[in-house]
């Protein structure tokens, strides 16, 4: 008598298969009769409220905001285009970090009590931690810099 060309083992993974692919096809039914693909055009809206939040209500028309397309800037104005600002002049204050290594540290205002970054290319005499300073304050582009540093 002659072996089938099955083993046991076999057939018991053979099962698990087909009743793997039973399940997944039986979900894929079941998905496809609880979807709700078709609906109407105005269930598939999503709006923005003011806040910047997804809602399924319609904006209120009275509080809409009328913008010209000229007022919408997309990029940072370059420093040529920019107003110039007031220079305020011959400050003083204490060097409270520098890192000679990064070329920048930050410098404390003796009126004011504020941080004002310095860049090695503000400079005019090397400074360290701790030394009082002169200098003046120009914008930059995330606040007021510290340039024309001088040793006290």
């Amino acid at each position: 008598m002659a072996r089938s060309g099955q083993t046991q083992n076999k057939r018991e993974k053979e099962k698990k298969k087909a009743k793997k692919r039973k399940e997944k096809e039986l979900k894929r039914l079941e998905r496809k009769e609880n979807s709700n693909k078709g609906g109407s055009f105005e269930d598939m809206i999503a709006y923005v409220d003011a806040d910047g939040n997804l809602t399924d209500t319609p904006p209120d028309p009275t509080q809409k905001v009328e913008v010209e397309a000229e007022d919408i800037e997309i990029a940072i104005p370059k420093k040529e285009d920019r107003e110039e600002e007031e220079i305020i002049t011959d400050t003083e204050g204490k060097v409270s970090f520098f890192d000679h290594s990064k070329g920048f540290g930050f410098i404390i205002g003796k009126q004011t009590g504020e941080k004002y970054f310095v860049h090695v290319s503000g400079l005019i005499d090397d400074i360290d931690e701790n030394d009082k300073v002169s200098f003046e304050l120009e914008q930059g582009m995330k606040g007021l810099n510290a340039v024309r540093v001088k040793k006290i």
